[in-house]
């Protein structure tokens, strides 16, 4: 992709990201007006650890919308979500524990896909097919292709496709990219992203007896069957490439994201990437301790991790930072400080985080057509740069890959990670 089509592309986006969250906004207050026109949005829930859990709620806060389903491979979590939601509603939804019962239900407009990483696309092409409309957690997708398929889906099946990278409709960061499109730090040409976190050894896990509570078949769905071991449900499958996409698509999409929304990119001419499993010895297959590189030819990012120590740059666990030829801008928060050359703050802003206003972009998409701050489209590069920062972790080696749409060019090996196999019947189509 041309540098001056990222450049178009970026002012466009960055724009349309304030239009929408007025536009969310606004679409709030007719639904609350009394006689409001809105209709009522259906959805149905697939994922019920504390992320779904707390989506579930989320949106059935929000007006005329109402949480019928929830669902998960684990029934002492799908009952327990249930019961956040009829707290908050005064009505039980539905409890199944395969997603497709919701996908058959012709009322059910919205299908919120929480589940792990393996499960995204799948989910998302499947609820396309069937009418629904999707909101699917980070990373949107598995593996590069799936991403590819999501984006073909949203278009054949005209629905709206939100990815749950919230910073997206958070007014203060969508401000600060405002600053950088205006050149309030002259041309931004660095920026560097990170997560810190302290995360603790897996240990070395054991064949075990599927509990009773759990369908393993469903868990594993479209992936290729492994046997039950005692060390992978609930979170720790992220740390398995075979289920999970390590701390970078973890984590590390959030903050990436917003430098490549910031720097005005998406495919990248280079990858490369340092790191290993340094702190812990234990199963887990993915980098304890990492720093990516993506070169886009004028402008880099440069995304690091350290999950087993708190303390990361600026004093932050999370966070991304913009180096231009005027100066500094920090996301903090949800909001932003500018620095001149001098390192002196010369501008600050503060500003709300959390989901409520990402959810209320996604529903007004769906009423009003307003823009999905966090559309597959917008978001599938962030998703495919922590992919291809993984496989390059994973071949040993750097990536030469096509501007244009991120493709890894003259490396067979590494290529050959841009899909993957799926369990019979299984298999992602559009």
């Amino acid at each position: 992709m041309s540098a001056n089509f990222s450049r178009r592309r970026f002012l466009t986006t960055a724009a349309a990201g304030s239009a929408a969250i007025a536009a969310a906004v606004s679409a709030a207050e007719q639904q609350a007006a009394p006689g409001g026109a809105m209709e009522k949005i259906v959805v149905g829930v697939m994922g019920m650890g504390g992320r779904g859990t707390e989506l579930a709620r989320q949106f059935q806060q929000q007006p005329n919308t109402e949480v019928a389903y929830v669902c998960c491979a684990d029934r002492r979590r799908m009952e327990a979500a249930a019961d956040v939601v009829e707290k908050v509603s005064g009505r039980r939804p539905k409890t199944v524990v395969d997603f497709r019962r919701i996908l058959d239900d012709k009322a059910v407009d919205v299908l919120v896909c929480a589940a792990c990483d393996h499960w995204h696309a799948p989910a998302t092409v499947l609820a396309c097919a069937a009418g629904k409309h999707v909101y699917v957690e980070k990373p949107c997708c598995h593996n590069p292709r799936e991403g590819e398929l999501q984006i073909e889906a949203a278009r054949k099946y005209r629905r709206v496709v939100q990815v749950g990278t919230q910073r997206r409709s958070w007014p203060g960061i969508t401000a600060a990219m405002e600053k950088l499109r205006e050149g309030a730090i002259g041309r931004v040409i660095f920026s560097r992203a990170w997560y810190n976190n302290m995360r603790g050894s897996i240990g070395r896990g054991k064949p075990a007896p599927v509990p009773e509570w759990l369908d393993w078949d469903l868990w594993q769905g479209p992936a290729p069957r492994r046997p039950y071991r005692d060390n992978i449900v609930h979170y720790n499958w992220h740390w398995f490439w075979h289920w999970g996409t390590g701390e970078i698509g973890n984590n590390g999409v959030h903050g990436i994201d917003l430098s490549r929304w910031g720097l005005g990119v998406d495919f990248p001419q280079h990858v490369s990437s340092g790191g290993g499993r340094y702190r812990w010895d234990d199963d887990c297959q993915t980098p304890d301790t990492q720093v990516v590189t993506f070169d886009f030819g004028d402008r880099m990012i440069v995304w690091e991790c350290r999950n087993w120590h708190p303390r990361g740059p600026e004093g932050e666990a999370f966070g991304a930072i913009f180096y231009g030829e005027q100066g500094t801008l920090a996301l903090v928060g949800g909001g932003y400080k500018i620095f001149d050359l001098k390192n002196k703050l010369v501008e600050e802003k503060s500003g709300p985080g959390g989901d409520t206003q990402h959810i209320a972009n996604f529903l007004a998409a769906i009423r009003e057509a307003a823009t999905a701050n966090a559309g597959i489209e917008i978001h599938y590069p962030s998703t495919l740069l922590c992919l291809l920062g993984s496989i390059a972790h994973r071949t040993g080696r750097s990536l030469r890959c096509d501007p244009n749409n991120g493709h890894i060019l003259n490396d067979p090996e590494a290529a050959a990670l841009w899909s993957r196999e799926y369990a019979r019947g299984w298999e992602v189509k559009v």
